[in-house]
């Protein structure tokens, strides 16, 4: 299958140098050089999205926060920095993965190829999850509570999917972080407590039932 990258920097340069690299790999490229050129570009699909942070005017955070709703692709943000507070705005807004500049091609490459395996294992899954009201839809991954969708960003999904499919296994934060965040090195513990409280929130508008647990000293575990 040939995939389609959308790549968006206002660095022409590197624009032209991600371009021929993937191309060379058999990827379709679409490129953009600011916020506005790439809301325009989501229309055409792309299966994974290569985003600049720091661009003038529409900056990549803002662009990943209105398209997030829009799509469902991985979005990978290229940044020259990443502070801990930097990560979890990436997070809040549904990013996928950081990348610092400047980066190995083969690394990105391998990121790329991880993040897009990681997309079509769960395109084909089939598997539905019910519990007190509760129902997952592995396939089109949405949540549903007595009937009623309840909407989460990427991220979020994530972390309900992969807690619900190892019921009564207690995972600490770095590995919840790195098993649906995808970065190296340590997980950002204050941004997955985030993550947690914000999907236990929006639970709790239609049920009282906890489905995730907080395991002290420990971790989280989804309740069997």
């Amino acid at each position: 299958m040939n995939y389609k990258i959308l790549l968006v920097d206002d660095d022409k340069d590197l624009l032209q140098m991600l371009s021929s690299y993937f191309e060379l790999k058999g990827y379709f490229i679409e490129t953009a050089v600011n916020g506005l050129e790439a809301m325009e570009r989501i229309k055409d699909a792309p299966d994974i999205i290569l985003l600049d942070v720091n661009m003038p005017g529409l900056d990549g955070l803002e662009v990943c926060r209105q398209i997030r709703d829009k799509i469902s692709c991985p979005i990978m943000f290229l940044t020259a920095k990443v502070e801990e507070q930097d990560r979890i705005n990436g997070l809040m807004v549904g990013g996928d993965d950081y990348v610092l500049k400047p980066f190995s091609l083969k690394e990105l490459e391998a990121r790329i190829t991880a993040h897009l395996k990681r997309e079509e294992r769960h395109k084909n899954k089939s598997e539905y999850r019910f519990c007190d009201g509760l129902m997952i839809d592995y396939t089109e991954r949405t949540v549903k509570l007595n009937g009623c969708a309840v909407e989460f960003t990427k991220t979020e999904y994530a972390i309900i999917e992969f807690l619900s499919m190892h019921p009564g296994q207690v995972f600490d934060k770095e590995r919840i972080y790195e098993k649906v965040c995808g970065y190296d090195g340590e997980g950002d513990s204050r941004g997955m407590t985030e993550l947690v409280r914000r999907i236990r929130r929006k639970l709790s508008v239609h049920t009282m039932a906890e489905y995730i647990e907080t395991v002290w000293g420990m971790g989280y575990r989804w309740k069997k």
